[in-house]
């Protein structure tokens, strides 16, 4: 293990955690309970996946996708003592908005939520003549505000950076179209208000095998002394169709748009059966990480099969040194 990776961010001293089992030599392994939120966990849900979660005092809060029983695309609350057992409001976030057109609700999934400076912002697939970012901000979980969507339609897998970037802030996204988007790389953009966006630039695209189809940014970027390490999922066009696996990339601290290093094999994949059978099988799509700074241990929540929501661990001094040393650049 990199013993001298310095890590930036909070000290999470109760983070949800799991030893590796014996004789596993894989860099994430996943709990041995998983999924940790079932479908039904609340009585209105068809699934819940692909959702986020932060420490919050001591204690976690979150952001779940929940698709209900009319098969609408929402976002609940949600709150937790251990970040494994968790309380999730029955009813959908009701946002704040001054603007009725950006606040006219039409579908909302696939949350991230990030601290910066001050509050928790929130970005998630918003529903506005087409899918684009949505972003609000929180304190508390129970008051959410709703600011200017990021970009235009389409896009997806808006991830905000924990800290601006050359002053302003931060974000990776992935261009899409209004489909299942069979393409699809993943760009940097910046902005000084969270507003206005612009200093586009590219920064991965697709590339053989299990990331050949199109690739998007996971769980906030986690900031190190080697650079940001950015978990991603990628897609494979199999015989069966999609086929969503999960990798890593390093990106440089000031320009995060170069990429020092990218995981030739995935870190992640549709094994088990809760990420092979379900709504949509054969997917592990990654949406959050808890970090411990003091250990460099790491919580993993991310989507089983469209349906599902587990967790995997791992140390981040191991995920910085396993893409260094199987880096496709």
């Amino acid at each position: 293990m990199q013993t001298n990776l310095k890590i930036v961010g909070p000290e999470v001293p109760n983070i949800p955690w799991q030893d590796r089992p014996k004789g596993n030599s894989d860099v994430l392994w996943r709990y041995d309970q998983n999924p940790v939120i079932p479908r039904d966990l609340i009585p209105c849900a068809n699934s819940i996946f692909n959702s986020a979660v932060v420490p919050y005092g001591d204690e976690f809060r979150g952001v779940f996708r929940v698709d209900n029983k009319a098969r609408e695309m929402r976002i609940h609350s949600g709150s937790s003592l251990n970040g494994l057992d968790w309380n999730i409001e029955h009813d959908p976030i009701q946002f704040i908005c001054d603007d009725p057109e950006i606040g006219n609700f039409v579908y909302a999934y696939d949350p991230r939520v990030v601290w910066i400076e001050d509050r928790y912002y929130v970005t998630w697939c918003n529903g506005y003549h087409g899918p684009t970012i949505g972003v609000a901000y929180t304190h508390d979980f129970k008051d959410f505000y709703q600011m200017e969507n990021a970009f235009l339609p389409f896009n997806r897998n808006g991830v905000l950076f924990p800290r601006k970037i050359n002053g302003n802030y931060a974000m990776v996204s992935r261009p899409s179209d209004n489909g299942h988007t069979p393409f699809g790389d993943i760009f940097y953009s910046e902005s000084p208000d969270l507003t206005y966006w612009g200093k586009h630039r590219h920064v991965m695209s697709t590339t053989g095998s299990w990331q050949s189809t199109k690739i998007g940014a996971g769980p906030i970027p986690i900031e190190t002394s080697e650079g940001w390490l950015l978990i991603y999922h990628g897609v494979l066009t199999s015989c069966n169709g999609f086929v969503y696996h999960v990798g890593a990339a390093l990106l440089d601290l000031d320009q995060p748009w170069k990429v020092i290093a990218r995981t030739h094999p995935y870190i992640l994949s549709p094994q088990t059966y809760y990420e092979c059978v379900g709504d949509v099988p054969n997917v592990t799509f990654p949406c959050a990480a808890l970090v411990d700074s003091a250990t460099g241990r790491l919580a993993m929540y991310y989507g089983g099969a469209d349906t599902v929501t587990p967790v995997a661990f791992g140390y981040v001094q191991e995920l910085v040194q396993f893409t260094k040393d199987n880096s496709l650049v």
